[in-house]
């Protein structure tokens, strides 16, 4: 399907030119943007566009994915056109651009035709630089044939992975974008997306017929996130204790039902925080009313289904709570993704049950195939996993897109923060798996786990009585333990590799050779205990100190901008904008240029009326000063109490550095990993003995380093250590953030 006639790429006759006598890419992005710096792999996207080529980006969400194509837009002539699945996004993309002086225009189904026509007219004057359509308006037959006419230097796919089959939110229009290269084979394409698989990620190069496409994908870490889970009990009540916890701050609340959506937003409201619900079955002048006040932070929390999320470009989401258990651990990270767009911490809370995986079975199966099924139970097993496990969250949801997370501890995630405690179960092991043995010797086949817990509690079922197995020695045997436990042990063992559970065999529980061994050989098992602790707020939500009252009052200066411009509060200025105007307190415009977010247009548009709001809040109210270490906040201590003894071990480590030897020796010595002795010093500092930070550390690079916790936060250790690189590594980061957490106590 290739037109009769060439398409005249205008990049492609004076590629060299343009790149050559480009303006700074540098003086663009602050001009246009506010920014003096790039984010990781944008420069890299960024030159590679501009030099014709076809790229494949995975940036993660907040990554900074539509600069990729907005800036190429600015550096050059002629009209970067952006494929975008959702109305939505278009018009809170192009609000933004146009806040930022950028000539951006979108045509979709929400415009007149008066209004359509108006715009096309712009398109074919040259007046615009960027052109947003969703996929099924671009491949009409009169729009291609306007494509002929327009000056197209690049086609941008956004959300690129709804091409696959494989991907989230597959959209069979994406499939004809093809005959796009078939048309235009010159034309260059850029693909982005925030979450695809290596599966996706080939369709998406496949589909589209990209030519020796760049890739380029980012880190799937959002060190600027929490990730927690709590045990579900009184989940209302969870909720209302977590949202009096951060009073002020916008969220989203996922729920498995539309009626749970609907219910909790009524408790919420009774509770006097603004709430609503959002789900398919509302109408779409609904939908969109709610979503807008959302946006606008008239409403300050979204109890939705999984129906609210995508192409929502709202950066300051400073929580993301699941109600319910997500089906699969994609769905789990896309659906967190959306907070903290802006970079700055914020929480991701799930509240776990047995009986929420009970009922994400049961709808798995009513799915059609067999296959299916197994494959739904499979994803769901992992996602379960993940909440039960006692290990890092982060290395757990890194290692499921195929990123290896190396830190001993992220410094992010309950089970870092505050480790659950371990029990000998020993005992426990072996009734469960001489049930499982058990079963299987006298009835010649496997069961499920739920079948092996009524067993062991004693169950009066029809399948027991059938089979009889409450004639089995082992019936009734753990009926001390409730039956969620033993479901949860039951797990942990089948993490460990005592147990197998098949997916092929309807999820029946077999003894691997590992637990086989055991039963013939008895050792220690250590298990965890299960999540029973109150969620706790990350401290890192204190990050960027600033005077709260002027944030305040700049908060309300931005609404009502916003209002006046028919547009979301943030399109003004970011939340990371009005807390360094409130950290540094700019009173004319040079310091005003040297916030984040800030460019010349911003300036021009708004820079009076908040130099003006500055100055006159600090007429009548003192500055505060936040030095580098004192905007560090604490973090929550792990035990309560007293502190804890130090075993022989870290005693030896101890005694070792006070007499004067290094790290590196005492490793070499005790033949011990130095990832380990910062470890026991750590300890040593957390049970108040003495440690000189000044033996590890100069004064300038306490300096250093207590600057960097001042961006990110006390809490989060591997933000910091990716803003540091390779200059210290996270021992010495890790003593640094323990001793100021003992002087802020």
């Amino acid at each position: 399907m290739r037109s009769s006639e060439p398409y005249n790429h205008p990049s492609m006759e004076s590629s060299t030119a343009n790149i050559s006598n480009q303006v700074s890419l540098l003086s663009l992005l602050k001009e246009h943007f506010g920014f003096t710096s790039f984010r990781p792999l944008q420069e890299e996207i960024i030159r590679d566009s501009l030099a014709g080529k076809d790229v494949v980006a995975l940036l993660p969400t907040g990554g900074g994915k539509s600069l990729c194509f907005q800036l190429p837009a600015l550096a050059r002539t002629g009209l970067t056109l952006v494929v975008s699945p959702l109305i939505a996004l278009m018009k809170d993309q192009v609000d933004a651009l146009q806040a930022n002086g950028i000539a951006a225009t979108f045509l979709n189904s929400s415009l007149s035709t008066q209004e359509i026509q108006a715009r096309l007219r712009g398109v074919y004057r040259g007046d615009y630089q960027l052109l947003y359509m969703a996929p099924e308006r671009l491949m009409l037959p009169e729009s291609l044939n306007d494509l002929q006419k327009w000056q197209v230097n690049l086609l941008a796919i956004d959300e690129a992975h709804c091409i696959s089959e494989w991907g989230h939110d597959f959209r069979p229009e994406y499939r004809r974008l093809v005959e796009l290269r078939e048309r235009f084979p010159a034309l260059p394409i850029m693909a982005l997306t925030a979450t695809a698989t290596g599966r996706v990620q080939e369709d998406i190069s496949t589909l589209l017929k990209l030519q020796n496409p760049a890739s380029y994908i980012a880190s799937f870490n959002r060190p600027n996130l929490s990730y927690r889970v709590q045990a579900k009990s009184s989940p209302v009540d969870q909720v209302i204790t977590f949202l009096q916890s951060q009073p002020q701050e916008s969220g989203i609340v996922y729920c498995q039902s539309r009626k749970t959506t609907e219910l909790l937003a009524e408790r919420l409201q009774a509770q006097g925080i603004k709430a609503q619900p959002y789900h398919a079955g509302l109408t779409p002048e609904e939908r969109s009313r709610h979503q807008e006040w959302f946006l606008r932070d008239e409403v300050q929390v979204m109890c939705a289904t999984i129906a609210f999320g995508m192409g929502i470009n709202k950066p300051n989401v400073r929580f993301v709570i699941h109600y319910d258990l997500p089906k699969n651990i994609e769905s789990y990270y896309q659906e967190t993704g959306r907070a903290g767009r802006d970079g700055l911490p914020s929480e991701c809370l799930l509240l776990f049950s047995a009986g929420d995986t009970v009922k994400q079975q049961r709808f798995i199966n009513e799915k059609p195939g067999i296959q299916e099924q197994q494959i739904a139970n499979a994803q769901l097993q992992q996602m379960v996993h993940y909440a039960e496990c006692p290990t890092c969250r982060r290395v757990e949801l890194l290692g499921y897109f195929g990123e290896k997370f190396t830190s001993e501890n992220c410094g992010g995630c309950d089970n870092c923060l505050s480790p659950r405690d371990t029990f000998d179960g020993t005992e426990v092991a072996e009734t469960l798996l001489s049930c499982v043995e058990t079963i299987y010797d006298t009835s010649g086949f496997s069961v499920g786990l739920n079948h092996v817990i009524a067993v062991l509690t004693g169950a009066n079922t029809e399948k027991i009585r059938r089979w009889r197995h409450n004639q089995l020695p082992m019936y009734g045997q753990g009926k001390t333990q409730s039956r969620p436990a033993w479901a949860a042990m039951a797990r942990e063992l089948i993490r460990l590799g005592y147990l197998r559970q098949a997916p092929e065999a309807f999820s029946v529980l077999e003894i691997t050779k590992q637990g086989q061994a055991f039963i013939q050989e008895r050792h220690t098992i250590m298990l965890t205990t299960p999540i029973n602790e109150p969620v706790r707020k990350t401290p890192s939500t204190e990050d960027l100190a600033h005077d709260e009252s002027l944030f305040d009052r700049l908060r309300q200066l931005r609404k009502t901008l916003a209002d006046e411009r028919d547009v979301p509060a943030y399109v003004i200025f970011s939340d990371v904008a009005l807390r360094q105007m409130a950290q540094n307190y700019p009173t004319n415009e040079q310091e005003f240029l040297r916030i984040s977010g800030v460019g010349n247009r911003k300036l021009e548009e708004f820079g009076s009326a908040f130099l003006a709001a500055i100055t006159e809040y600090v007429e009548s109210n003192p500055r505060q000063h936040f030095s580098s270490t004192s905007t560090v906040a604490a973090p929550s201590a792990p035990t309560q109490g007293k502190p804890k003894p130090l075993n022989e071990t870290t005693r030896e480590t101890l005694r070792l550095f006070q007499r004067g030897f290094s790290v590196d020796h005492i490793a070499k010595q005790r033949k011990l990993a130095g990832s380990t002795i910062y470890g026991h010093l750590e300890q040593a500092i957390q049970a108040d003995e003495p440690i000189d930070i000044n033996r590890l550390l100069t004064p300038d690079q306490q300096t250093h380093i207590a600057s960097a916790f001042a961006k990110t936060g006390l809490g989060n250790l591997t933000g910091v250590k990716e803003l540091l690189g390779d200059l210290y590594d996270y021992g010495q980061l890790r003593l640094f953030r323990a001793l100021h957490g003992k002087k802020n106590q």
